[in-house]
């Protein structure tokens, strides 16, 4: 399945652990409860999935990404409580930068209650995302640009912000308990809520 288009297929419920998905174009694609533990998603595109079949929020219906290869993967999409622990995200694009003119610049990706434990964000580009009560437990955010990510309630307990840009992060409630190179980050003094974070 590597390098298919499954622009708009309905992959509801599918157990693709493991699957061969790299370069794939899921845009469009129905995710909703789909398994894709284990996968290899390397630059692959979700632009826009169904991943969720009602607007109430029930985390039986979130995709699992759990030790996934999505890295240099673009996503643009609402996957609030989707499991992404383990997972390798280096160089992943989480926004539309480079789509001014279309539709995607009216949305913003949230990843709202999503479990990013231990997983690896080097580089990843999170701009402007919402990581709204996130576990993020000792994830590896190296070089990460967190740029007007919305932050509050997070768990980052031992995660590492080494090198990692900051600038207008809303850290409001986050648990920021044995963080890493937080002190030296990048647009630190333009950070929001330092105060209010558990430290």
């Amino acid at each position: 399945m590597a390098g298919s288009d499954l622009f708009g297929t309905d992959l509801g419920r599918s157990d693709l652990s493991g699957a061969d998905l790299h370069g794939a174009r899921l845009d469009r694609a129905v995710i909703i409860g789909a398994d894709f533990s284990g996968a290899d998603l390397s630059g692959a595109t979700l632009l826009l999935p169904t991943a969720v079949s009602s607007l109430s929020y029930d985390t039986s219906e979130a995709p699992r990404f759990r030790n996934a290869n999505l890295t240099r993967a673009r996503i643009v999409a609402h996957l609030s409580g989707a499991d992404f622990s383990g997972a390798d995200l280096t160089a992943a694009v989480f926004n539309h930068a480079d789509m001014r003119g279309t539709l995607m610049t009216a949305l913003r990706t949230e990843l709202f209650g999503c479990d990013l434990t231990r997983a690896i964000l080097r580089s990843t580009d999170l701009t402007g995302i919402v990581l709204r009560f996130a576990k993020m437990r000792q994830a590896d955010l190296t070089g990460a640009v967190l740029v007007n990510v919305d932050l509050s309630k997070a768990d980052l307990t031992g995660a590492d912000l080494t090198g990692a840009d900051i600038a207008g992060v809303d850290f409001d409630g986050a648990i920021l308990i044995g963080t890493r190179g937080l002190e030296t980050a990048k647009g630190l003094a333009l950070a929001r809520n330092l105060d209010k974070a558990v430290r």
